[in-house]
């Protein structure tokens, strides 16, 4: 017997041993004619260039999946993004996906929450509500996550300058339901370096950001061991326009970043490093999708074995939630937009990800339906339960396209990472707008090629109707803006003051100093200080970026 079928045949014995805890989802797996669909498939000869360059599943380099058995044990977590208007509605809104078969929440906060203002602040004018649900204070919290139990569903928020304050909610309205902190699981995405690069919801400079990120890092490791403590995320680098090269590199040059701003604050890489998630895109290109996710993969097992010196396996594995592109949503002919949804989708599964957002159609025009909303979700189930897809793990490889689009974008993409190694690391790059400016330059030059034919976009410049029906669009009822507004005033009239500003007061000197701000910040939030009274005692220390 060779090193490899050797080798081959340990990883099968460990995979059963696995299963003996956690059995696969199904006694036997056939295709439609009968035929019994293997656990995984291999080339028949498995020599040292396979094993070094996608080794087995749940092994190291993690190219074929970060676990053993997948999807045949587990299916990902399908985890539809959702806020909009009052706490109210969005708590209605998750019960329903909930209903639906939905696994986990995905949180969307309105723009003032993004950038830690109050409903009420002058700033925030015009917004609230209006792209997601609008949380001021622990109070909103509580009617938000009303009835789930969070010591059983896990939840994702998509908030990254003001991540420690909701990150802070959460933990107190879990107490409140009598659920430890060590029990919650979830993700704040907490990534400020593509706020700086794509998306703009950012408050303060780099550094103090910087420094509330590692805060995290150290006070989770501690007190929230099942909580992904960033989510590092390629998507808003590729909704900004960039290709999926860029995508990978700077998405990955940004967590060295934070990995080397953790290590620099004195963690140990193997004790946060476990908990670092990622967040990409799931484009158009179907197999260079799949591809990507595979060569990210093995690009972070690399880069954490080999420049960082992990060595917990879990420090190794690179876990990702994707969401399909809603840069590619078209408001001309939607019901187009349910098919673009699926096959990114399918490819995204295909790629080995651990958890998934699907579209709604209607997005390019509003806020999603409660029955586009459904259809979305659907999609996911229909892949999972009806397609075979989730039946073998890594299907696509052993493609010669696939490998060779993985082994491509994998070298394209250290290539982008050295140059931004050469211009002092993702911070410095992000300073100089080098990465902005690339992003820029694919952004023109795919919107050229839209308008020359080049590209064609079903639809929109080929394939076109002379007259479309108007779609059923879902409207926000903006009179819950005063109600937030009266609620907001409630709170500060029964809260107790003297708590309030003494939580505040020992926020600022912490933040001041050089003390973890986590704990402080919980405080705060417990006294029920707004976000925007929090944020605001920071941008006071720190100022604003």
């Amino acid at each position: 017997m060779s090193e490899q079928t050797s080798a081959f045949e340990e990883w099968k014995k460990r995979t059963e041993e696995e299963l003996k805890k956690r059995p696969e989802r199904k006694d036997e797996f056939l295709t439609s004619s009968g035929t019994e669909i293997k656990r995984l498939y291999t080339p028949e000869k498995i020599d040292e260039d396979y094993k070094d360059k996608l080794g087995f599943p749940g092994e190291y380099p993690y190219t074929r999946g970060v676990r053993r058995s997948m999807y045949r044990g587990r299916l990902w977590t399908m985890r539809q993004y959702a806020g909009f208007g009052s706490a109210e509605e969005t708590n209605k809104r998750f019960r329903y996906l909930l209903d639906q078969g939905q696994t986990g929440l995905s949180v969307a906060f309105d723009l003032p929450t993004q950038i830690g203002y109050d409903s009420d602040d002058a700033m925030s004018l015009g917004e609230v509500g209006k792209v997601g649900v609008a949380i001021d204070s622990l109070e909103d919290m509580e009617i938000l996550l009303e009835g789930i139990s969070l010591d059983e569903v896990s939840t994702s928020m998509t908030i990254n300058a003001p991540a420690a304050i909701l990150l802070a909610m959460y933990i107190a309205v879990a107490e409140k339901q009598g659920v430890s902190k060590e029990k919650i699981q979830g993700t704040i995405q907490n990534d400020i370096l593509k706020e700086y690069i794509a998306r703009g919801t950012y408050i303060y400079p780099p550094k103090p950001s910087m420094r509330l990120i590692t805060d995290i890092f150290a006070y989770c490791t501690e007190n929230t061991p099942k909580f992904n403590t960033i989510s590092i995320s390629g998507y808003h680098i590729r909704e900004a326009g960039s290709t999926a090269v860029q995508e990978l590199a700077f998405t990955l040059s940004n967590a060295v970043a934070y990995v080397e701003a953790a290590i620099e604050a004195g963690l140990d890489v193997d004790k946060f490093a476990p908990r670092l998630a990622f967040f990409f895109n799931g484009h158009n290109n179907f197999f260079e999708e799949a591809a990507k996710f595979r060569a990210a993969r093995r690009m972070w097992a690399k880069i954490m074995k080999e420049d960082f010196g992990a060595k917990n396996p879990k420090s190794h594995q690179l876990r990702f939630h994707t969401q399909v592109a809603g840069s590619t949503l078209t408001a001309q002919q939607p019901d187009n937009n349910i098919v673009r949804v699926a096959l990114q989708a399918l490819a995204a599964v295909l790629g080995g990800t651990q958890s998934l957002h699907t579209n709604s159609k209607d997005e390019a025009l509003a806020l999603p339906t409660e029955d586009s909303a459904r259809i979305a979700l659907r999609t996911q189930q229909i892949i999972a339960h009806e397609t075979g897809a989730a039946d073998t793990i890594d299907p696509l490889a052993g493609s010669y396209y696939v490998e060779a689009l993985t082994d491509d974008l994998e070298e394209k993409a250290y290539e982008y990472m050295q140059q931004i190694k050469e211009r002092g690391g993702a911070v410095a790059a992000v300073e100089q707008q080098y990465m902005q400016r690339e992003i820029q330059r694919a952004a023109y030059d795919y919107q050229k090629r839209v308008e020359k034919e080049e590209e064609i976009v079903v639809g929109v410049n080929k394939f076109t109707l002379d007259e479309e029906p108007e779609p059923e669009l879902m409207r926000v009822d903006d009179k819950f803006v005063e109600e937030q507004f009266e609620r907001l005033k409630n709170l500060k009239a029964k809260r107790d003051y003297e708590k309030v500003n003494s939580a505040l007061s020992d926020l600022k000197e912490a933040a001041e100093g050089t003390e973890n701000l986590m704990p402080h910040i919980i405080e705060a939030v417990k006294c029920y200080a707004t976000i925007g009274e929090i944020s605001n005692t920071l941008r006071d220390v720190f100022g604003e970026y």
